[in-house]
């Protein structure tokens, strides 16, 4: 059976994402503006890039390589067409994560939002093992009791998505990175609607 992602059109992921109800279109953007600035690297790889939120804020970063990596070659055209800026910088990776690591290139920063949840602790640290970063920058949602997914007028539209996730915890990360030789070194978290929050850690080798 395919992987639910594959079936989720962009449109549908990021209007649910953008309402004010779920606010974490806005929350993933700003993080992403700090995570591209906060590590010295020349290359960086972003696992889960969707449709490319948050790339606005890559320019003069210095980034002689930008690597997007999802399992939807749709989002991954749209990706790439939102930022012909990048031309020439910009390299896109289709690949399932849960059986094709081998396939992603070096990169010196590795960064990984809401990507966790959907491919578990091990095939995460098959990722980084095969990336071989220098930092690792990631953001996961603390749920509460009403689910992993916001209530939304596009709530059906993840019904399958229950088949692939992981509920996700700060310590058994931190405990996963640190099995590869990776040390937690920075933690932020911001507020979601719901009582939810996203949860950034960092860290390096």
């Amino acid at each position: 059976m395919e992987n639910p992602w594959k079936e989720i059109g962009l449109d549908d992921y990021e209007a649910h994402m953008g309402l004010d109800s779920v606010s974490q279109l806005q929350a993933m953007n700003r993080m992403m503006k700090e995570q591209f600035s906060a590590c010295p690297a020349a290359s960086v790889m972003i696992l889960g890039v969707a449709g490319g939120n948050g790339l606005e804020h890559i320019g003069g970063q210095g980034f002689r390589k930008v690597y997007g990596v999802d399992i939807n070659e749709t989002y991954l055209q749209t990706y790439a067409g939102r930022y012909p800026a990048l031309k020439g910088v910009l390299e896109t990776v289709c690949a399932d994560l849960t059986r094709e690591t081998e396939r992603l290139p070096h990169a010196e920063l590795l960064i990984a939002n809401l990507l966790i949840e959907y491919i578990g602790y091990g095939h995460f640290q098959k990722a980084v093992l095969a990336v071989e970063p220098k930092y690792v920058s990631c953001a996961i949602q603390i749920n509460t009791d009403e689910g992993f997914v916001s209530d939304s007028p596009y709530l059906h539209v993840f019904d399958r998505l229950e088949e692939v996730h992981h509920q996700m915890e700060e310590h058994a990360l931190s405990q996963a990175m640190d099995a590869i030789g990776y040390r937690q070194i920075l933690r932020e978290e911001a507020g979601l609607p719901n009582g939810k929050k996203l949860v950034r850690l960092d860290f390096t080798r």
